[in-house]
């Protein structure tokens, strides 16, 4: 793309980034108090809440790190992108009301608010925030680092040379200011806007991608095929049990995904949630498109030398925009991008700034902070800087499977204490502590030391396994727990 079409991409990012924060200073006038900044008042609409929680899915993991995972490993992250819909079903369904219940009973505004109300016990509200904020300093980092990303691509071929380190300290400078004045609600209300944005860009990319590569689709299959037959095969280049392990931990997982989860808390009305779910796997889907379409033609392309290879595999979206669609369809889809990734990026700070302001020291004080609004800002900076380090110095370079990591421990800490505690009258405190601080010393232990799991298998999903293995045998070998009689009669609806 000649420096002209990139003038207009950068217009359109501008523009974008513009209306963002003029949504946070507007959401800033709305936001009273840390109810407002961490639960949106819980007075959203069913529309609103949908594309919110559809957008929390994708954001930078699905834009940037999807289809570069694609281009790498072929039709292994279809599995990701399957399995996701299913994942939807499986979190209203065990979720949806009974968090909206917890919610309005306890005036809870975090999620080990509930888990706290459910289980009578500080330990697990405390090992709820931890598992959350150590989650989201993986998958925080994902999201700068998939804005800096697609920046860099943009700046390289306009301006010359850009480093990675100052595109992060960029992103990373408007995602503060962004989080800081609106809270939740501005990551919302721009959720709704670039909800609406993506879906129909996805639909043109996907028409872009069929119009660039030589023979349509089957020319692309032919061509991948004929360099590596594995990656086209049903398990890709990642092999049957890598793939059906992310299988596990993202059709289960997403029920314990707290950015995706939370939002279910701040509907309107307890009966919108079947309305939600519908209007949110339909607009999962159609944006999905553009996360297999372009990893699969990109790679094709550059087996047919349409294309130079690629510095990296991520780089295949913003290069795959650059070189083969029309400037203002790569400059709205780049600026419904960095919203995605902005927007998404707040609900990860909201949650770990309520987790360390708010149910930290509720779980070793016994109570809340003074002043819980002014704290909430500045624990979101200080968040925000440690997840840009993270991410620029984990050694892990594939945005995708940061991303992975991040929903791996979100996965195998919350699922059981949360999906399954929340619908099984007989899982105890113990039990839920237990399951979410094993998982906590698997997971990391496995980055940490790069201990090798057996068969392929993937990290998070063997701690997801073992923290149910723990949950379900502690359960049963404990005494029935004690329940408060509002929240049983929730359990039992």
């Amino acid at each position: 793309m000649e420096g002209g079409g990139n003038t207009i991409i950068l217009t359109c990012i501008g523009i974008y980034l513009a209306v963002c924060i003029g949504v946070g200073l507007w959401a800033l006038r709305r936001t009273k108090s840390t109810q407002d900044f961490f639960m949106a008042g819980r007075d959203l609409g069913i529309i609103v809440t949908a594309l919110a929680v559809f957008s929390s899915t994708l954001s930078g993991f699905g834009f940037v790190g999807g289809p570069g995972l694609v281009y790498r490993m072929g039709m292994s992250s279809l599995w990701m992108v399957v399995c996701a819909s299913i994942g939807y079903v499986i979190a209203f369904y065990l979720l949806g009301k009974r968090l909206r219940l917890f919610a309005e009973l306890r005036d809870s505004i975090s999620l080990p608010d509930a888990v706290a109300a459910r289980y009578r016990s500080d330990a697990a509200r405390l090992l709820t925030a931890l598992a959350i904020l150590l989650g989201v300093m993986g998958y925080l980092g994902t999201q700068i680092l998939a804005m800096a990303t697609v920046l860099q691509d943009i700046l390289q071929t306009t301006l010359g040379p850009v480093s990675i380190e100052a595109c992060v300290a960029f992103s990373c400078a408007v995602l503060v200011f962004y989080c800081v004045t609106g809270g939740i609600i501005a990551s919302v209300y721009t959720d709704l806007i670039q909800g609406f944005v993506m879906m129909f860009a996805a639909v043109l990319v996907l028409l872009a991608a069929i119009a660039a590569i030589d023979g349509g689709f089957a020319g692309m299959s032919e061509t991948i095929m004929a360099d590596d037959a594995e990656s086209m095969g049903p398990w890709g280049a990642a092999g049957m049990m890598n793939s059906l392990s992310w299988y596990f931990v993202f059709a289960l997982g997403l029920a314990g995904q707290p950015h995706i989860i939370t939002k279910m808390m701040m509907c309107r009305r307890v009966r919108d949630a079947r309305s939600i779910l519908p209007i949110s796997i339909v607009a999962y889907a159609v944006s999905a498109l553009l996360w297999i379409s372009i990893g699969l033609v990109m790679r094709a392309l550059v087996l047919q030398g349409g294309h130079p290879e690629l510095p990296g595999a991520d780089a295949a979206a913003p290069q795959f925009l650059q070189a083969f669609t029309h400037p203002l369809l790569a400059g709205v889809v780049f600026a419904g991008l960095f919203a995605a990734i902005m927007s998404t990026a707040d609900g990860f700070l909201n949650i770990g700034a309520a987790a360390v302001i708010h149910d930290i020291p509720r779980a070793i004080l016994g109570r809340s902070l003074r002043n819980e609004l002014l704290w909430a800002r500045i624990v979101t900076v200080i968040i925000a800087v440690a997840a840009a380090l993270f991410a620029l110095y984990s050694g892990q370079n594939l945005v995708a499977l940061l991303g992975a990591f991040g929903w791996g421990t979100f996965a195998a800490a919350l699922v059981p204490a949360v999906a399954i505690g929340f619908n099984w009258k007989r899982a105890t405190a113990t039990a839920a502590c237990v399951a979410i601080g094993s998982s906590l010393v698997i997971n990391f232990s496995i980055r940490a030391f790069s201990v090798p799991v057996p068969f392929g298998i993937d990290g998070g999903a063997l701690s997801l396994l073992v923290s149910l293995t723990l949950f379900f045998g502690i359960s049963l070998l404990s005494r029935p727990p004690k329940l408060d009689r509002d929240i049983a009669a929730v359990m039992d609806m």
